[in-house]
Formats: structure tokens, C-alpha cells, sequence
């Protein structure tokens, strides 16, 4: 998938002038683009919209206008966007009613999902599970981060699986406090497949 060129990014006057419009459309988009995989945890599927869509939105928060630190973003961001091959996602944890709790309470709750990335989260495309690669330094041993980057790589095999509606497809986590499993909706199916082609 094409990264995202420096170029692309409109100024914060340009980007106030259609940002109403992009940001509408980055909704539906990722409207067939989130799962969530039981209670506690999120996945969205990033594609080239959404990762530009962030940049514009990143740039605008923090009024950016040199164009060295608008690079820095871009070549950040353009991590996100999945190579030749593969799927790629941000993974949250969200706990429900965690805004309610004491400060040690949400580390508490956010660190009970550690080790997640080794291991424990799968893509299941009929009867080939492929483990999740988990952006590296994302995690401490005394803190869980509640937002990941991972990536999916398939083979010729999966992709052609996953465009086949009577193959089984879904997210699996088997970890050792938070065990679920959703299986991937048909629109959601469909963009994947078109983010392989």
C-alpha cells in the first residue's frame, strides 16, 4: 500500500476548509474497519485514509507549520500503513468505566493485559492462525500501554481465504486474563481484501 508523501499534507488553513468533510468520510470508512474482540478490547484496521486522516488531525492539534516536524509526522504515521502482504491494526484496550477509577486502579486494570504481545492475539483465516507482530517498546515491565501497533503478515493462501465468505475469519486472543474471539463481518472482509489487493 502507498505510503503517504509529505506533499499530501494540507496546511491547517487548507485542511479547516475541508477537514468537516474528510473527517466524515474517515468515519464511515472506519465504521467497517473497528472489531471488537470481547469487552475490553478494540482493533482497528489502518489503511492509507486513516493513517492520513490522523496525520491531518495530528498536525492540526498541534499546530504544526515547519515542514521538517510535518516530516517527522508522516514518516511516524506512514508506520502504520501495511506492507505489500499483510494487515495492519491499532489495538486498544479500553476498560470499560476505567474514567471512574483511581489513577493506580487504571494502571491496575490496563496491567493486567500484559504479555499480550507475545503471542496472544490472532488472525484466524479458516484453519491457519497468524500470531499478531507487535511494534516493539510499546510495553514496560511495570506499565501496559492501552494502545498497540501490530501487524498481520498472510500468506498467498490466507488472502485468498479471506475473500471467500464460506471461510471462517475472525480475531482470536488467548491470554492468560482475557480470553475472546469475533469473527470478522462481511464489509469489514471486504475492505481487508481490497487493502491486500
Amino acid at each position: 500500500m502507498e505510503k503517504v508523501a509529505l506533499e499530501e499534507i494540507k496546511d491547517l488553513t487548507a485542511y479547516e476548509r475541508v477537514r468537516e468533510e474528510m473527517r466524515a468520510s474517515v468515519i464511515a470508512l472506519k465504521k467497517n474497519r473497528r472489531i471488537s474482540v470481547g469487552d475490553s478490547v478494540t482493533l482497528l484496521f489502518e489503511n492509507r485514509d486513516t493513517v492520513l486522516f490522523q496525520i491531518q488531525e495530528m498536525v492540526r492539534t498541534e499546530r504544526i507549520v515547519d515542514p521538517a516536524k510535518i516530516e517527522d509526522e508522516v514518516s511516524t504515521y506512514n508506520g502504520l500503513i501495511p506492507d505489500e502482504g499483510e494487515l495492519s491494526a491499532t489495538l486498544f484496550i479500553e476498560i470499560p468505566g476505567i474514567a471512574t477509577m483511581s489513577h493506580d486502579a487504571q494502571i491496575a486494570a490496563v496491567n493486567r493485559f500484559q504479555g499480550l504481545d507475545k503471542g496472544s492475539v490472532f488472525l484466524a483465516i479458516g484453519g491457519e492462525r497468524t500470531p499478531a507482530r507487535f511494534e516493539e517498546g510499546r510495553t514496560k515491565e511495570e506499565k501496559m500501554s492501552a494502545v498497540h501497533f501490530l501487524r498481520f503478515p498472510l500468506s498467498a493462501g490466507q488472502k485468498a481465504a479471506l475473500a471467500d465468505p464460506r471461510v471462517p475469519a475472525r480475531i482470536e486472543i488467548g491470554h492468560r486474563n482475557y480470553e475472546a474471539a469475533e469473527d470478522l463481518p462481511p464489509a469489514m472482509r471486504q475492505e481487508l481484501v481490497k487493502d491486500l489487493a
